[in-house]
């Protein structure tokens, strides 16, 4: 089974949530955390912090990951590990392929027609906000 991840980040102070504007399908044109696949030769979190680097330029010098929560697709034949961090500083993004944006928190991350994931961004969001970081 392949994994995949995706990356809650937030600012400094809590405030904002990055998003990247998806350029492909799934979701082309809609808001998606940043993130991508596991490589057969990596852990998971190095993985993570792989693909935040390569997406946003943000590095393990500049946030902590965690892990949050796994989702595990059987009919699609693969799990979805999502980690959250906060930002120690402020940073200068740099982007890969998809626009990348900071959200605020007093966004509907449910409304599918915005946001990728099947309305689980809303989810995973409150899951997000309550972990001390």
């Amino acid at each position: 089974m392949k994994k995949l991840n995706c990356i809650v980040v937030f600012d400094k102070e809590k405030e904002k949530i990055l998003f990247c504007k998806r350029m492909k399908d799934p979701y082309k044109g809609l808001y998606n955390f940043v993130g991508g696949k596991v490589e057969e030769k990596e852990t998971d979190l190095e993985a993570a912090y792989r693909e935040l680097s390569e997406e946003t330029g943000i590095t393990n010098q500049e946030i902590e990951l965690f892990p949050l929560m796994d989702f595990t697709y059987y009919q699609q034949d693969f799990i979805l590990q999502i980690y959250v961090g906060k930002l120690q500083n402020e940073v200068t993004l740099v982007e890969e392929k998809n626009p990348l944006i900071w959200l605020t928190l007093d966004e509907d991350f449910c409304n599918p027609k915005r946001f990728a994931g099947d309305r689980n961004i809303g989810h995973i969001v409150n899951v997000a906000l309550k972990y001390l970081l």
